[in-house]
């Protein structure tokens, strides 16, 4: 039988029921109704949706396989056709996932290197916010264009100067991108694609995926021209000299093609860039809103573990506060609440019910990060959640920002990396309030709408 769920309407399906501004905490609320694994329809797409973490990691984690395909979207789909890493399923999306975890980690994901890249990128960032004098700023560019650094120095093999308009408008086009995709107007895109071909938000989207491939072929270009066999300068040039040994070696069907190098150089720049600035900016807002936290503990840890010198990775294991906090903010910003959507590749029996192959599925994280079985105070701003009564960190099982299982973020170790040094780092050097008029109070901690 197939998982519970409310009466679809004709074609609406159960679109009435949830609230197209905040769809995951409509979700979460027919849980508690329906259990832990039931059915929704978008339209008249069905969607079997997963909540709570046990459920969440059964399915991810111990039924990887069945739950591991993408569900790719019409819009998706007209992004990055099937190729790339992150859209993909298959034969193809094995190997470059396969190939990524690899390169990135011979660059420096979790390694000392990418520790030298974040804190010379960290002092770029505090000499550009220094200049503001203590005046208020929109930190949205500046936090944009130094978690982008990292990821293209990985990727590239260097970093770009702020002011470099390629750079920026590549930012930029990510940024919008990501948020347009969220928006519900795209989402009935995706419900009935015959009907919203039109909608403008498809045609931003389809402009700036555009324009996005003509600079990263030119950015390959200038690469391939001053390529050396012998010396891989960054994920760019693996993939290149990869691609030239399958060719000379005449295989067949090989998934290192121009169009895959394009799109999983869009795909790392854009996941790498929107999700860990928008991280930090939920952190440093929430410090602004809980200043006693950020004075009275993070600060004054800062300067009695590190006193004046520069923070380092190795420093983590004795900023257990820091630590705990960063944790925290990833919780309570739970910037994917409804994941990217799966789809079974087989029939599978799930709790008792049958889920027909091709179902899309939603791991429901929002219900993982405030799941009321697993956090003492879910919908509360609490390092103490990662604190045992000594201070010491801990680990938390249902701590699941990066999802999990096969589709589990391949820059996990990375991202940490850069929340830990960059956070810390910033802390060391600022205070952060509101802008002057705005009490700490008023500041409004409200996500912004949509899926």
């Amino acid at each position: 039988k197939d998982p519970p769920g409310p009466r679809p309407l004709p074609l609406l399906g159960n679109l009435l029921q949830l609230d197209p501004r905040r769809p995951h905490k409509a979700l979460c609320e027919l849980s508690k109704s329906y259990g832990p694994v039931f059915t929704v329809y978008f339209g008249i797409q069905k969607v079997v949706v997963l909540a709570g973490y046990k459920t969440v990691k059964e399915a991810l984690v111990n039924n990887a396989e069945e739950f591991g395909d993408r569900d790719i979207t019409p819009m998706f789909q007209d992004m990055n056709k099937g190729h790339g890493i992150l859209f993909a399923n298959g034969e193809s999306w094995k190997e470059l996932r396969r190939f990524a975890l690899t390169t990135l980690r011979d660059f420096g994901m979790g390694k000392r290197i990418a520790e030298e890249k974040i804190l010379e990128e960290c002092d770029y960032l505090i000499q550009g916010l220094e200049k503001h004098q203590g005046n208020p700023v929109d930190l949205t560019c500046p936090l944009n264009y130094a978690t982008s650094n990292i990821i293209s120095s990985i990727v590239y093999g260097s970093r770009f100067d702020y002011d470099d308009p390629r750079f920026r408008n590549l930012v930029s086009r990510a940024n919008e991108t990501i948020r347009i995709n969220g928006h519900p107007l795209t989402h009935l895109y995706n419900m009935f694609p015959r009907w919203f071909r039109w909608i403008k938000n498809r045609k931003i989207i389809l402009n700036n995926v555009e324009m996005t491939v003509k600079d990263v072929k030119d950015l390959v270009k200038h690469l391939k021209e001053t390529l050396n066999p012998s010396v891989c300068r960054g994920f760019v040039d693996c993939f290149l000299i990869k691609k030239q040994k399958e060719e000379d070696s005449c295989v067949k069907e090989s998934h290192f093609t121009e169009q895959n190098l394009v799109f999983s150089v869009s795909n790392l720049f854009a996941a790498g860039t929107d999700t860990t600035a928008t991280t930090l900016r939920w952190g440093l807002l929430l410090m602004a809103k809980y200043p006693h936290i950020q004075a009275d503990k993070v600060h004054e840890e800062l300067a009695k573990v590190l006193g004046g010198r520069q923070v380092r990775v190795d420093d983590r294991k004795n900023l257990p506060y820091a630590d705990a906090v960063i944790h925290e903010i990833q919780r309570v910003a739970n910037i994917i609440p409804m994941s990217i959507p799966h789809k079974t590749n087989r029939d599978v029996t799930f709790h008792g019910y049958l889920i027909q192959k091709g179902t899309t599925v939603i791991p429901l994280l929002a219900s993982v990060l405030n799941d009321e079985n697993e956090w003492e105070s879910p919908h509360t701003f609490n390092p103490h959640h990662f604190l045992s009564k000594e201070g010491k960190f801990v680990k938390r099982d249902a701590f699941m920002p990066f999802s999990a299982g096969r589709r589990a973020c391949l820059g996990e170790s990375l991202a940490k990396m850069e929340l830990f040094l960059f956070f810390t780092s910033l802390l060391q050097r600022f205070h952060f309030t509101p802008p002057p008029g705005v009490s700490e109070e008023e500041l409004d901690l409200t996500p912004a709408m949509g899926f």
